[in-house]
């Protein structure tokens, strides 16, 4: 039972957070904007351990993540507008469905998002390094410029009415039911990863990071295990951008550019390349901090040296964000290039944690 612990204690947690979500106006322990951004670290973690795959545990250089992200977050938005919302006619079901079909629209989104890996898998047989990452930036700006010249589904303006299906939700049982799915998400995306990187298939792709030569002479078919690491990678992507998008509401090409990639590449060099604990908890991390960013006070503070100097200089904390998170992968990059874990796991620091949690 021992073995059981850590499993028992996150369950015990999903369920009072739940719980508390359905009564925050009795508890006044929570709010809105407190489930929003626990929504978005739930996000984020699917985000980062999804990339982790590919640059952590292959060794690739994938630069164009927030493709994926994009994919499944359109998929995922017009087959929930088509199903339960007005903006293409007459919803296809009743809205007590929803419930129910949720999960297989969001699931429907990172499936084709892991075909759009493909597109990334196949020219990483002959190229690797900075050749594949300059692919994998094409590959995100093709995606972005192809969404944005579809006028069907709002082009550069965007693309909204997927709320329709949250409401639909709250309607048919009143239930916070986005917190519900990335929870729920959340930990299949990570109890599948750890299964993974634990399988046959894991191992082959880690001895592609260790020496992809000796990987094929020990009889490793690399190139399938490319494929299937690239698709399960960007699947899990395109669920966060499922998620994402129906938690806003709205999504415009514009957001799943190179910033947003920076971020998912951010996120895994923090953590440690190849550290799924470490992932999980640079996401946290970084989640947390882009929430202070968004403080003007804050922004100002941090800044108080160079507007000393600069009097005139009005600094936006819109714009100082993405100065602030480039550098930080900047130095990550010259002063802890393994990141905070590293490539160990968090028990490898603990190792008396592994007798009270279990994968299987």
């Amino acid at each position: 039972m021992k073995k059981y612990t850590f499993n028992v204690a996150y369950a015990l947690f999903c369920v009072v957070l739940l719980y508390i979500a359905h009564n925050q106006y009795d508890f006044d322990l929570i709010n809105n904007y407190v489930l929003s951004v626990l929504m978005f670290m739930g996000i984020n973690i699917i985000i980062s351990t999804s990339l982790n795959l590919v640059n952590g545990n292959m060794g690739e250089f994938s630069c164009g993540h927030a493709a994926f992200i994009c994919v499944g977050a359109y998929v995922s938005s017009i087959l929930s507008v088509l199903c339960f919302g007005s903006k293409f006619g007459d919803p296809l079901f009743p809205i007590e469905y929803a419930m129910f079909l949720f999960p297989i629209i969001i699931v429907i989104g990172g499936i084709v998002a892991s075909l759009a890996g493909i597109l990334v898998a196949i020219p990483s047989f002959k190229t690797r390094g900075d050749y594949l990452a300059i692919i994998t930036i094409a590959v995100n700006y093709m995606i972005i410029s192809g969404i944005e010249n579809m006028k069907i589904i709002g082009g550069p303006s965007g693309f909204m009415g997927m709320k329709d299906t949250v409401w639909a939700m709250v309607d048919t049982f009143e239930f916070p039911w986005m917190l519900t799915w990335v929870l729920l998400f959340m930990t299949l995306t990570v109890w599948l990863i750890r299964r993974f990187v634990s399988s046959t298939y894991g191992k082959g792709v880690n001895a592609i990071c260790q020496d992809e030569v000796a990987a094929e002479i020990m009889s490793v078919n690399t190139n399938k295990m490319k494929i299937v690491n690239f698709m399960l990678s960007s699947g899990l992507a395109g669920v966060a951008g499922g998620l994402f998008a129906h938690i806003v509401g709205f999504i415009n090409p514009s957001a799943f550019g190179i910033l947003k990639s920076t971020e998912a590449m951010v996120m895994v060099y923090l953590g440690g390349m190849g550290s799924l604990s470490g992932a999980v908890l640079s996401a946290i991390l970084f989640t947390a901090l882009l929430e202070v960013l968004r403080s003007q006070t804050i922004i100002d503070f941090i800044l108080t040296p160079v507007t000393a100097v600069i009097p005139d200089w009005e600094p936006s904390a819109g714009v100082i964000k993405w100065v602030l998170i480039p550098l930080i992968l900047v130095l990550l990059m010259q002063f802890r290039p393994e990141g905070i874990m590293g490539n160990r796991e968090l028990s490898d620091f603990f190792p008396k944690l592994r007798r009270y949690y279990t994968f299987r």
